[in-house]
């Protein structure tokens, strides 16, 4: 059977979905399987989808969706999973507007329940069932030489990374160099992605270009799903990789593993922490060092004016610098431990 796609999920980027496409009742309970999938209903929260593309596009009740199977375990979210058996008929739920589908077995006061949809059987393409890990990038075991990393980490959700991550390419392309950007731990979105190349990334990959819709629950290959993309970031030959991990420090999205891989951290030359209060500050700044490692600055909305950003360098000793208020003095930060000090009457472009 064929149906026309009135929306395609941008998870399903790699794989090329055409807009009618074939489907069969066979669906594989896999993570990244795409499936097509029948609107139930409309929501005012949570009610949007990302498209190739990037545009956030309204689900209207009806529409014909293309998503991928996947799991989510968000604290400012939804938390699903992947039923171990899906048949057509069964009734799912969009877990997050990248379209990673799945079955929600908790949801967040502040957001009600995820939008519902009918499964219509799963995609294929040439004659085979659709998978996000067919087009991905190779996963790799060893990482052992790379461009100088910039690692964003968070205490939470919503805490800054991206913001700052965003303003640091932005400060250091308009002095020369050649950035690339990289989101190794979350739920699959393009937006992050674009808004740093809309600031200057030279290019962006996530972990749902190597064939993840999510990072949680993917202890065995969360690694070497980041070190497959910061190799193929690496052929674009940037001065330095602006990696942000998505989600919190602690949670379920592998971030501590990442943090724990000694090979990945050796390429980190400068971290900044975001947070969102000065708690969040300070349990960061311990839980980090307990795992033996550095933070170079605290940024996020603990830092969004002076009675953050002096309390943090006063009382923990760390540099402080808001991404949103002070860009520049961030990027002078992060420039002083990725690159060594340049003579002032010489343009770093000019040094050989």
């Amino acid at each position: 059977m064929h149906v026309t796609l009135d929306k395609i999920a941008s998870v399903t980027s790699r794989v090329n979905l055409p807009q009618e496409v074939e489907i069969t009742d066979l669906v594989r309970t896999e993570r990244g399987a795409v499936v097509i999938v029948e609107a139930l209903e409309e929501k005012s929260v949570y009610g949007e989808l990302e498209l190739l593309g990037g545009r956030l596009a309204r689900i209207i009740k009806g529409d014909i969706i293309a998503g991928v199977l996947g799991e989510r375990q968000a604290l400012k979210g939804f938390v699903g999973f992947i039923p171990t058996r899906v048949a057509s008929g069964d009734v799912l739920h969009i877990l997050n507007m990248g379209g990673v589908i799945g079955q929600c077995s908790s949801a967040n006061a502040d957001f009600g329940q995820p939008l519902r949809v009918r499964v219509l059987g799963a995609a294929l393409v040439d004659g085979e069932p659709a998978n996000i890990a067919q087009q991905a990038i190779p996963w790799q075991d060893h990482l052992t030489q790379s461009a100088p990393l910039v690692l964003l980490s968070g205490t939470c959700m919503n805490s800054g990374k991206t913001t700052a991550a965003c303003e640091i390419v932005r400060v250091l392309k308009g002095r020369g160099y050649r950035l690339a950007a990289a989101k190794l731990a979350g739920v699959a979105t393009q937006r992050d992605l674009l808004n740093m190349q809309d600031h200057g990334a030279i290019c962006a990959l996530s972990f749902s270009d190597a064939g993840l819709p999510s990072t949680t629950h993917t202890d065995s290959c969360v690694v070497p799903a980041a070190k497959g993309i910061l190799a193929a970031l690496n052929e674009h030959s940037p001065d330095a990789i602006i990696v942000e991990f998505g989600d919190g420090i602690m949670g379920h999205y592998g971030v501590e593993l990442l943090l724990q891989d000694a090979e990945l951290m050796s390429h980190v030359k400068a971290h900044v922490l975001c947070a969102n209060d000065l708690v969040a500050a300070w349990g960061g700044l311990h839980y980090l060092a307990q795992l033996g490692v550095q933070v170079d600055c605290v940024s996020g909305p603990a830092t969004d004016n002076s009675a953050g950003v002096d309390y943090i360098q006063q009382r923990f000793g760390k540099c402080a610098a808001n991404g949103r208020m002070d860009p520049v003095q961030l990027a002078d930060l992060v420039e002083e431990k990725l690159f060594a000090p340049l003579p002032t009457s010489q343009p770093h472009w000019e040094v050989a």
